[in-house]
Formats: structure tokens, C-alpha cells, sequence
């Protein structure tokens, strides 16, 4: 099977901090990964060299058997890849239907202020988005005034209207109750497995690499110190000590 994104000797420093160390890997279709390791390890800027916020000093991202190294963010979401941050990125003043629907017009490439940009089609498709992702009951509701679970929802709603084949998701629980981690995984989850989208996820919640990867990345300094499924990476001492900081 042919890795939908392949990454090769990917390099990058700032101010002598090297953040990304000749990272290797591959990701294959339909695979949910899981990224942990301790902070500043690079795993934010390894999802930036992914998806064009920040253009490494060398090495490839190929995404599909194309080279998307120097494109801009736009141009990688308009390939196929989406991006879902650690704080949502959402309108605040706006409904959660309108931002979703923003997101669709986005993508038919609507920024023209002369053409309206809340087309039925569009409105239908967003609320299809909304209901995959149990976002109906809040839909006319602003962002603002949002649970943190259900703003990080609303985030990936937007991402899912760009129709991604390969979703990035930088610590969808961060900031969520113990409550709602898993209601909100078991819904992202469920998406994506539906919806066949490759997914790669930034984790500090073990229980919850445990419970929803195929597959586990340790990151150290700027590489990939390990990998493999997660019953065997959580239970290596070696990682649990050194890269996640238990034992």
C-alpha cells in the first residue's frame, strides 16, 4: 500500500533549537496516529511542515505522490489536506451553522463579496456536517458561548468541510473535561472511520492514545524516537520514562 504522506529527512532550527531532526515516516491510508512525546519535542512544528505554516531548511512532504514542501496552507487544504488546532479557530460573532458554512464557500473558492456566500447548497451541506458530527442541537448558537468539547467539534466541523483526505489534529482534548474527552474522541473517531479520512493527532492523554490510535509516534527533539501500536509503545518503559515523563 502507498503512504498517502510521506516525510523524508525533514530538517528546521530556530535560534539553535532544533525542532525538526531529519524526521522519517510514513502514513497510510485509513491510519488514526497518534503523536506524543514532552513539550517542545516538535510535534506542533512537525503538523506546520505538514500543512505549510512553516517551510523547512530541507528535506520533503509528499502528500498522495506530490510534493507539497513550499506550498502555501491554502494551496495544501485546496490538495487535500486540513488542519484542526489546539484553539479552535472559529468566528466568534458567528452561529456555528455560519461558520461551518464559511467553511464550505470556502472551498468552491466563494470570497467574492459580490456573490452571497450562504447558498441553500451550501447551508444543506454544512447541517450534513453539523448532524455527522452531533453539532444539530447547536447550531444556531455563537461559537462564543460554546463548551470547550463542543467549540473543539465545531473546529473539526469546519475542517471536515474541506474535504480532506488526511486530517491533523493538534490535541483535540486539550482543555476539554474528563467528561467530554471521550464522548468528543468517540464522535471524531466515529467520522472518520466513516468518512475513510486518514488522521494524525498530537496527544498528551495517554488513555486516550490507548483507546483511539492504530498507531503511536514518540516524539524527542525534533525526531521519531519509536514507533508502533499502541499496547506496545505505552507499555515500554523506556518511553514512558525518558519521553513521557512517568516512572
Amino acid at each position: 500500500m502507498n503512504a498517502i504522506l510521506a516525510v523524508r529527512d525533514l530538517r528546521i532550527s530556530f535560534g539553535g533549537v532544533v525542532a525538526a531532526n531529519g524526521i522519517d515516516l510514513d502514513v497510510y491510508p485509513h491510519e488514526i496516529i497518534a503523536v506524543i512525546g514532552p513539550n517542545g519535542s516538535g510535534k506542533t512544528t512537525f503538523l506546520n511542515l505538514c500543512t505549510g505554516y512553516i517551510h523547512p531548511a530541507s528535506g520533503t512532504v509528499t502528500f498522495e505522490g506530490e510534493t507539497i514542501t513550499e506550498l502555501s496552507p491554502r494551496v495544501i487544504t485546496t490538495r487535500g489536506i486540513a488542519r484542526a488546532f489546539q484553539i479552535p479557530q472559529l468566528f466568534a460573532s458567528h452561529s456555528v451553522l455560519e461558520n461551518v458554512i464559511l467553511a464550505v464557500a470556502a472551498r468552491h473558492g466563494i470570497w467574492d463579496v459580490m456573490q452571497p456566500l450562504v447558498r441553500p447548497s451550501y447551508r444543506d451541506e454544512a447541517r450534513e456536517i453539523l448532524s455527522l458530527l452531533t453539532l444539530s442541537d447547536v447550531a444556531d448558537r455563537l461559537t462564543a458561548i460554546l463548551p470547550e468539547g463542543t467549540r473543539k467539534l465545531t473546529d473539526i466541523a469546519i475542517a471536515m468541510a474541506l474535504k480532506p483526505r488526511l486530517l491533523l489534529l493538534d490535541e483535540p482534548t486539550s482543555g476539554v473535561s474528563t467528561e467530554e474527552k471521550f464522548p468528543l474522541m468517540d464522535t471524531i473517531v466515529g467520522v472518520l472511520r466513516a468518512e475513510k479520512i486518514t488522521a494524525l493527532f498530537v496527544e498528551h492523554d495517554m488513555e486516550v492514545v490507548e483507546r483511539y490510535s492504530n498507531r503511536v509516534l514518540v516524539w524527542d527533539a525534533g525526531r521519531v524516537a519509536a514507533e508502533g501500536p499502541p499496547h506496545e509503545i505505552l507499555h515500554s518503559a523506556a518511553v514512558l520514562e525518558r519521553i513521557v515523563g512517568i516512572g
